[in-house]
């Protein structure tokens, strides 16, 4: 035995006498490395509990996620006959499932003669692990064949699958009528969390409620997978309530309650209510969590306050993991503070922490926001280290940070150098050719994604309106809107009216654009008017602005730039006494009108 392995005995289990306690010891402190080390010199020296000690062994092996050493201990188990034994091939199996090798474990399964239900929950863990939902539904259909009842814990990872897999949602209701009448599956407070969680992921909210109420038994994960589901239903007053009754009840809320609360806490009339969760945090000494930590910095955030509590919790926390630095970066990304987005972004590699896609996607953000093609190619280069260009989110943030920034060929070869794409992928390629003027592209894009059934979605047809607003494509766009109106699929906003509202107006058709408004099955927005105003300043209709002036203001009444359009289209027509009222209302409500600003960037300079 080496120095280094007896010296690990005398510090970490001194009170171990036999080598199978000392795996435990390990096993239970998680020293799976340790383990792995032990035991190759308890196999070179021969000793004789091996064969004991060889399914925590394995176990450790799939923690350590070392391939290699698990595929030898397979092979040890098929030399010394160990395989036979029930205990040591389950563990095999759970092990090919942690190495996403599900073939070997399915293989595993095949050979062995005599099947526990041990064997085959861990075989349906292993489907359900790697996404391979039908399979393990195929197995789960065996299991009843041959006269088992499946576990509790088994059938709630199934229903947690079913929820969240949109076509599968029915089978979810099958099982949960299963365990209704079969009264073999006993009662299991995490089987009845499972189905509360899946109810409410399939919107059924009264079934959801029905499901919690007719528990004998909540735990503090019952408990939160209800305020969890309110929350996620916008029912913020019942989440609250939820949480007092929680604790009348004598169920003490955790760290995870905490943190599933604190996103009603930025909705308005609810932010005292996240500074009061941050106390009872602070009280039960969870406050310097790194995750409740991020959780609280993202609250900070949302709520609208100054981000000047965020950076405090960040500075004080004694372990800085990726996620909250992505919190702290993300938190000024959105506010708007890219600057300071990316000045975080460096010190969190000169502190050495890598940085995973979230963080990437919050500062590609910050790039897009500035538009800094200078930061956003070195930051281009720095997730080609990472390996990150093959995520198809960052890809796609890199479409849009590329085409915001002036360079549409660098957008365009990110989207070409993407193994997989999906349908935000072709939409922010078709923005991009939009927002160059490149109509034409971006139709012929459109053509080509419906041609290798990609699916468009409402961002989809958002863009291509957009590009032929663009590019003028008037009747290509008024073509697309129609035919999306009458096949039903997609279904349109406002934003979408918005849109060819605007594309008809810029044309001179304000006839067939008012036609649109009137028509519209929503009440039209600010923009709608906007639009419509904006092309009467353009093609010289003051009759339609003048009439359509009351209703811009009433939508946005306190919008400055509402009223300096008025007051330009009154000016270019010599309406001075009108253009004089439009200056009385703005000094009156004490409007500004925002400066425009212009950013250019020339080598290492900007201007």
């Amino acid at each position: 035995m080496s120095f280094f392995t007896r010296r690990l005995f005398t510090t970490v289990a001194p009170t171990c006498s036999s080598p199978s306690d000392q795996i435990k010891t390990f096993l239970s402190k998680g020293l799976h490395h340790h383990i792995l080390q032990l035991f190759t010199q308890l196999h070179f020296s021969a000793h004789s509990s091996i064969p004991f000690v060889l399914p925590s062994v394995i176990k450790a092996s799939s923690s350590a996620q070392s391939h290699a050493f698990g595929t030898q201990l397979h092979c040890l188990a098929l030399k010394t006959a160990s395989h036979s034994e029930a205990v040591v091939s389950n563990s095999i199996i759970s092990m090919y499932a942690k190495f996403s090798d599900v073939e070997s474990a399915r293989q595993v399964f095949d050979t062995i003669s005599h099947r526990d239900p041990i064997t085959w929950n861990s075989l349906i863990n292993c489907y359900l692990q790697n996404g391979c939902f039908q399979e393990a539904l195929e197995v789960l259909k065996d299991v009843y064949f041959h006269g088992l009842v499946p576990k509790p814990e088994l059938l709630a990872s199934v229903v947690s699958m079913c929820g969240r897999k949109i076509g599968s949602r029915g089978i979810g209701r099958q099982i949960h009528a299963l365990v209704v009448v079969d009264e073999r599956i006993g009662e299991s407070v995490f089987l009845s969390t499972a189905f509360v969680d899946f109810y409410f992921r399939c919107d059924d909210y009264l079934m959801a409620l029905r499901v919690f109420d007719g528990m004998e038994v909540k735990n503090e994960v019952s408990w939160t997978a209800m305020i969890s589901g309110c929350i996620a239903n916008q029912d913020y007053d019942e989440a609250f309530a939820c949480f007092r009754e929680m604790q009348a009840e004598g169920v003490c809320p955790n760290r995870v309650t905490s943190i599933a609360l604190l996103p009603a806490c930025a909705e308005p009339g609810f932010v005292k209510h996240g500074r009061e969760i941050h106390g009872y945090a602070f009280r039960r000494g969870f406050e310097s969590s790194p995750s409740f930590s991020s959780a609280l910095i993202n609250m900070y955030c949302d709520c609208g306050e100054s981000l000047h509590l965020a950076e405090l919790i960040f500075k004080g926390s004694c372990c800085r993991d990726v996620v909250l630095w992505s919190s702290i970066i993300g938190s000024y990304s959105r506010r708007g503070d890219s600057y300071k987005a990316l000045e975080l972004f460096n010190k969190m590699r000169s502190e050495e922490t890598e940085p995973n896609y979230v963080t990437l996607l919050a500062v590609i953000s910050a790039c897009t926001n500035i538009s800094s093609l200078k930061y956003g190619c070195g930051l281009h280069g720095h997730v080609f280290k990472c390996g990150f260009t093959y995520n198809i989110s960052v890809g796609n943030a890199l479409i849009n940070m590329y085409a915001k920034c002036g360079c549409l060929d660098g957008s365009r070869k990110i989207f070409l150098e993407m193994r997989n794409r999906d349908s935000i992928t072709w939409s922010s390629l078709i923005n991009a050719y939009g927002i160059h003027g490149c109509g034409k592209q971006a139709l012929h894009l459109f053509h080509e994604m419906k041609e290798r059934g990609v699916k468009p979605d409402v961002i989809t047809l958002l863009a291509v309106l957009s590009a032929c607003n663009h590019a003028g494509l008037v009747a290509e766009g008024q073509q697309i809107f129609k035919q999306v109106n009458a096949d039903c699929e997609i279904p349109l906003t406002i934003e979408h009216y918005a849109c060819l509202v605007d594309l008809l107006g810029r044309s001179g058709n304000l006839e067939d654009a008012l036609e649109i408004v009137r028509t519209m099955p929503m009440k039209p927005s600010a923009r709608v008017w906007s639009s419509l105003v904006s092309a009467c300043k353009l093609h010289g209709r003051l009759d339609i602005a003048e009439m359509l002036a009351p209703h811009l203001i009433r939508s946005e009444p306190n919008n400055a730039g509402n009223y300096t359009l008025l007051n330009m289209i009154y000016a270019e027509h010599g309406h001075w006494l009108d253009t004089e009222q439009v200056r009385k209302a703005m000094k009156l409500q004490r409007l500004i009108k925002c400066y425009g600003f212009s950013h250019i960037e020339a080598g290492d300079e900007s201007f």
